[in-house]
């Protein structure tokens, strides 16, 4: 490895990130670097001006223009920094949400298209040397940090990593047998031949190009109900807050949907996970011991009124 095999490769990725077009194919009136700052600040809902202008590695100066541009065109509001007086704080309106989105989105479209001109069999290859790059050069954090984690809608083989990794886990951690699997791969089955986008979603959570958590909505069989199912977060993603916003926009998608409540069935053993359903305001309402999946356990069933006013 020589200093110009860096420099041959910054010129290709250069290249292909010049093809890519972000003037022109994901939002016109905004520039590459504009993009970025509405990127972070949608992922990153609580940030201020000094975090941000580190996080991206900008000019304060052109990092203090671009916001002035989007407070003028009613895509950001700034004020004082809840924790420091002396910081000003950058949250996305409304507008800007949407701004944000719509990129995001065109952004997938771009990728994804040129994603196709890559052969199936060659793009885990292509993943790995991605991440293989990242690991080595990296810019040294310790951790991930919560914002780099992403939550979108399950792209093609997602849903059978949701049944693989449900298997792998609940095997290792509760040694729970192959009936497990089974009914996770029923679930997921019943979900992919056949479900209403309106009334049913599934959230993946994305962190460095892999997914590393999930959560479903579906129907219950009550009327107005809404069953949340396989929540599962892998353990080297754990203490990111990640369970909390799969729970939170399942959750809000389940109000805007018109359900009147969420209901779920778990099992005692699963400490963290009753923990997060309780901070939703998830209430156990019955529970029952059982003989499953290899082990004695004792199921629960939890339910989340919508119309309830937060206490």
């Amino acid at each position: 490895m020589t200093v110009q095999d860096i420099r041959s490769f910054n010129r290709f990725y250069t290249n292909v990130i010049g093809a890519l077009d972000y003037g022109r194919r994901l939002y016109a009136p905004y520039t590459l670097t504009e993009s970025r700052v509405l990127y972070e600040l949608a992922h990153a809902p609580r940030t201020d001006a000094a975090d941000l202008r580190a996080r991206l590695h900008l000019d304060a100066g052109y990092l203090t223009r671009i916001l002035n541009r989007f407070e003028e065109d009613g895509l950001v509001e700034r004020g004082p920094s809840e924790t420091d007086p002396r910081r000003r704080s950058v949250t996305l309106t409304a507008p800007g949400r949407e701004a944000a989105a719509l990129l995001d989105e065109r952004a997938r479209e771009s990728v994804g298209a040129m994603l196709d001109t890559v052969r199936p069999e060659d793009r885990p290859r292509l993943a790995e040397a991605m991440r293989t790059v990242r690991t080595i050069l990296g810019d040294g954090r310790a951790a991930p940090r919560p914002e780099d984690v992403v939550l979108r809608e399950p792209a093609p083989g997602d849903l059978g990593w949701i049944v693989q990794r449900n298997a792998a886990l609940y095997a290792a951690e509760y040694g729970w047998n192959a009936d497990y699997e089974a009914l996770v791969a029923r679930i997921v089955a019943d979900y992919a031949e056949d479900h209403d986008p309106h009334l049913e979603r599934t959230w993946i959570a994305e962190l460095d190009g892999r997914p590393v958590g999930s959560v479903m909505c579906v129907r219950d069989d009550a009327p107005g109900a809404a069953r949340l199912r396989l929540l599962l977060v892998e353990p080297d993603a754990r203490g990111l807050g990640i369970g909390d916003r799969l729970v939170g926009a399942l959750v809000d998608f389940a109000r805007e949907a018109g359900y009147r409540e969420v209901v779920l069935w778990t099992n005692d053993v699963l400490t963290a996970a009753r923990r997060i359903y309780r901070r939703h305001g998830f209430v156990l309402v019955a529970e029952k011991p059982h003989r499953s999946f290899g082990q004695d356990l004792t199921g629960q069933d939890w339910r989340l009124d919508l119309h309830a006013t937060p206490g």
